[in-house]
């Protein structure tokens, strides 16, 4: 019997009735001087991390347009999509946590600007994000879980593309410019902002309108190309890492090593992705910045499951348990512990385990 994920007050009575509401995490044993000392935030190392992004955004869309009507124009413009439509998420997610920068004004900033290059509304994402953390793949109070069960692997694939998402993201700042939030949203964006999410919608519709105009005046796509089109033909990198956060793990649990996994990536799909393929560990010390995950990792990587080796690697044992689902719905990926690991809690043992 498939579970019930939509938001309503029904679900959540039943999450809190259940005792899985805002839970008490499952964190690995560790000095919390160390905590503290990876907790401080700097501005330098995020401020040359902001200035190679939007450098390299400038760069590539200045050779885009700059070739345009030839071919040798695409890699470009491909290049500048995944920096706008991908790249943005993860500097929205730092800046939306306030870990990037110490000085909270640039997390304010970069937070609204990567907002609206993804089409999202930043004070209703806010307080989704929030839930997302307190309720990590909580079933009726997580509204970020990206596949439910059975999964619908064709909106994942075409998801690639920035399609379904896209297009709902669209339809939700519709919605917020017409004064209207959903009834899920209604349950964890704080009345106090109600305001804030219609005006900005408004702005940001406003926007995308001046955009679309500009393009036809000028009855060239070159504009759209800029604004608007990039979060979709760019989403594809931001899919690709995002998915592998949770996927094919464990529902319902409250230990984030069984729901959330860690990735080794390449140099260069850490810079885009932020370091967020240190995701258990991002998950237990939610406020550690970007920078310091690395370092955590080490700190307490001999109580975490060992990591994927790479995105192909973690992609070719998450997919198979993707489409177990379509048929048993609670087959799931319970990653082995190391021995030097404390053992998982105790909703291990009504899991059914897939692959280890």
């Amino acid at each position: 019997m498939p579970r019930e994920y939509a938001l309503t007050p029904k679900t959540d009575r039943a999450v809190q009735d259940a005792g899985l509401a805002n839970p008490n995490w499952y964190r690995s044993p560790v000095d919390p001087a160390d905590i503290r000392t990876l907790m401080v935030k700097e501005d330098a190392r995020p401020l040359r991390d902001l200035g190679v992004w939007l450098g390299l955004l400038i760069a590539t869309a200045w050779a885009g347009i700059a070739l345009w009507g030839t071919w040798w124009s695409v890699p470009f413009w491909i290049a500048y999509g995944v920096l706008y439509g991908s790249a943005s998420d993860a500097r929205w997610h730092e800046c939306g946590h306030q870990t990037a920068f110490k000085t909270q004004w640039l997390n304010s900033i970069v937070y609204h600007i990567a907002s609206f290059m993804l089409f999202r509304n930043p004070y209703v994402w806010r307080a989704s994000h929030v839930r997302h953390h307190t309720d990590t793949i909580i079933v009726g109070r997580d509204p970020e879980i990206q596949a439910m069960r059975p999964p619908d692997l064709a909106r994942i694939l075409f998801n690639l593309f920035g399609i379904p998402d896209g297009i709902a993201m669209l339809r939700r700042m519709v919605d917020h410019a017409f004064g209207r939030l959903s009834e899920a949203e209604m349950m964890y964006v704080r009345d106090a902002d109600h305001q804030k999410v219609f005006r900005t919608a408004r702005i940001t519709l406003c926007i995308h309108a001046l955009v679309g105009i500009s393009a036809i005046v000028s009855g060239s796509i070159l504009p759209l190309l800029l604004i608007g089109l990039p979060t979709f033909y760019g989403a594809w990198q931001r899919v690709m890492t995002g998915s592998l956060q949770h996927l094919g793990l464990a529902e319902n649990v409250t230990d984030h090593r069984l729901n959330t996994r860690t990735v080794l990536m390449d140099p260069i799909n850490r810079f885009l992705y932020l370091n967020m393929n240190y995701h258990v560990e991002h998950h237990m010390f939610t406020m550690v910045p970007y920078y310091n995950l690395p370092k955590l990792h080490e700190l307490i990587g001999r109580d975490l499951p060992v990591p994927e080796p790479g995105i192909f690697a973690a992609y070719r044992r998450m997919v198979p348990v993707l489409i177990k689902q379509l048929r048993q719905h609670q087959a799931v990926i319970v990653p082995p512990l190391p021995t030097t690991a404390q053992p998982y809690r105790a909703e291990v043992e009504v899991l059914r385990p897939f692959a280890a």
